[in-house]
């Protein structure tokens, strides 16, 4: 049975599938919390590349985009070798930041197992704050039509 969430309305998502690995369960048998979190990150990998958003495209604009709020909330247990559909939101802002929220599901019934948003920030590569939307983030907003 799928579950409720309070998501905010998406500009663009990406989904992509991984398979839980052993070396990601606890002695109870299921993921251990922490993987969440990687689970996220296999998320915004794909996002970036599907949408041109990565890293290191980041990086070679000057800028790192740390991560300074994260959170995850715990639906169902994942075991090992199970299917899990990750889908990656992106949270259009005014800000200088770039927001996600991720629906992750077990790919074999479509149950909502976890859900959870991150937010980054912009640094320069004197690793000082940017408060100001940098250009090439403005540039890829009106690429993709986001307002």
């Amino acid at each position: 049975m799928k579950q409720k969430t309070n998501l905010h309305t998406a500009a663009l998502t990406d989904n992509t599938t991984i398979k839980v690995r052993f070396s990601e369960v606890d002695s109870m048998q299921i993921v251990w919390h922490g993987e969440y979190v990687r689970y996220f990150e296999d998320g915004r990998e794909s996002f970036g590349k599907h949408y041109g958003l990565g890293y290191m495209d980041i990086y070679r604009e000057g800028y790192m985009v740390p991560i300074v709020e994260l959170t995850c909330q715990f639906k169902q247990a994942l075991s090992f070798d199970e299917e899990v559909i990750i889908e990656t939101r992106y949270i259009p802002c005014d800000a200088a930041k770039i927001k996600f929220e991720y629906v992750l599901y077990r790919a074999t019934d479509n149950n909502i197992v976890a859900t959870g948003s991150t937010t980054q920030v912009f640094l320069n590569k004197n690793r000082e704050l940017e408060l100001t939307t940098p250009s090439f983030y403005q540039e890829w907003k009106k690429k993709w039509k986001i307002q």
